[in-house]
């Protein structure tokens, strides 16, 4: 009966690249790891044990070779390939396509493929699905057609399931998205911290708005036009909990900030706002390496454009985003406030 080390030992053998990503190899004689599709001369099977992960590896006392560390360039510059050639064919596709197919278009198995397309985009293939289709709907929505067809034009081929996913994906009743929010209602507080004027909104699933600004009635005002016909309703005591959540996570940022988000975004938004989320508190990277982070490394400029479409400061932390030089660089809410929350944060 064949093993895991056995198959692991014939994809050695074979230097099968599709075996790159599952695992790696060190070498006890050598103390170094290598992919199973590497070019290094053959060890013998007894001097050689298996990780999962590189991380793994170093953390037994191997090191990667300079081939090595070539090869893991590679072998994420072959994942981003195959994940954006996953995301075309899910944007291009009538109807959704399984994580089965996804797979085996990419030439791997669908664990080791899920774990791939989460690992460069930040989103499962489901939800990458989801939020396409949301990001149709929406723009479907905003047409002179009907809900139905909306919803066809999105991959959806029945109505009862839209329907029944219809709050998850706009956040309300579909003609109630349509009619620019109508029937929807959103909790809203405006109060002050060491940033200014802050506005906190949220929706039935989530907190759908954090605003910085100087005068707090033109936070309301944007808010207005974020949501032009919901039912804006002052907070309640309950509420106002929420509002301090926020407030007290800007004045120390090391509490933390566990609250829902209800995110309204494109696919390629959503999937920026998720890589941004991943940034560690006191970190900072530039524009580049969140658009390779997402498997599109030439898009940074339509990064820099989705931090700008933030709505959510602090919680999608777009602040922690610099140019490649390490300067500061636009910020939706003020370079000013973004130097006090990276110097906040730095002390943290």
């Amino acid at each position: 009966m064949t093993t895991e080390h056995d198959a692991r030992w014939a994809a050695i053998q074979a230097r099968d690249p599709k075996a790159d990503g599952q695992f790696v190899y060190g070498v006890k004689t050598t103390g170094i790891y290598c992919r199973p599709s590497s070019a290094t001369r053959l060890p013998r099977r007894e001097n050689i044990e298996f990780f999962d992960t590189p991380a793994q590896a170093e953390a037994a006392g191997y090191r990667a070779s300079k081939r090595a560390a070539a090869d893991r360039s590679q072998v994420a510059a072959q994942h981003a390939q195959l994940v954006a050639n996953a995301c075309r064919h899910i944007e291009q596709a009538d109807v959704a396509p399984s994580l089965d197919t996804l797979a085996t278009q990419a030439g791997l198995s669908p664990f080791h493929f899920h774990r791939v397309f989460k690992a460069v985009t930040g989103l499962t293939p489901k939800g990458y699905v989801s939020a396409h289709r949301s990001r149709k709907i929406r723009e479907g929505l905003k047409h002179p057609h009907s809900v139905t067809e909306a919803l066809y034009d999105a991959g959806f081929n029945s109505n009862s399931r839209f329907y029944e996913s219809a709050n998850q994906v706009l956040g309300m009743k579909p003609r109630d998205y349509k009619a620019g929010g109508t029937n929807s209602e959103i909790l809203f507080a405006v109060g002050q911290c060491s940033l200014g004027a802050i506005l906190v909104a949220q929706s039935t699933r989530g907190v759908c708005a954090i605003l910085l600004g100087d005068d707090p009635d033109k936070l309301v005002r944007d808010l207005q036009d974020q949501f032009p016909k919901a039912n804006l309703v002052g907070a309640d005591r309950r509420f106002e909990h929420v509002v301090a959540q926020v407030v007290g996570f800007i004045e120390a940022p090391a509490l933390g900030l566990d609250l829902p988000l209800d995110l309204r975004g494109t696919a390629f938004q959503e999937r920026v706002w998720q890589a941004l989320r991943d940034i560690p508190l006191g970190s900072t990277v530039s524009y580049g390496h969140i658009a390779e982070r997402i498997g599109a490394p030439k898009s940074f400029r339509a990064v820099a454009q989705a931090c700008g479409a933030n709505c959510l400061a602090v919680a999608i932390p777009c602040h922690r985003v610099v140019r490649s030089n390490g300067d500061l660089s636009g910020y939706r809410w003020g370079i000013a406030r973004k130097r006090q929350l990276l110097e906040r944060e730095s002390k943290s």
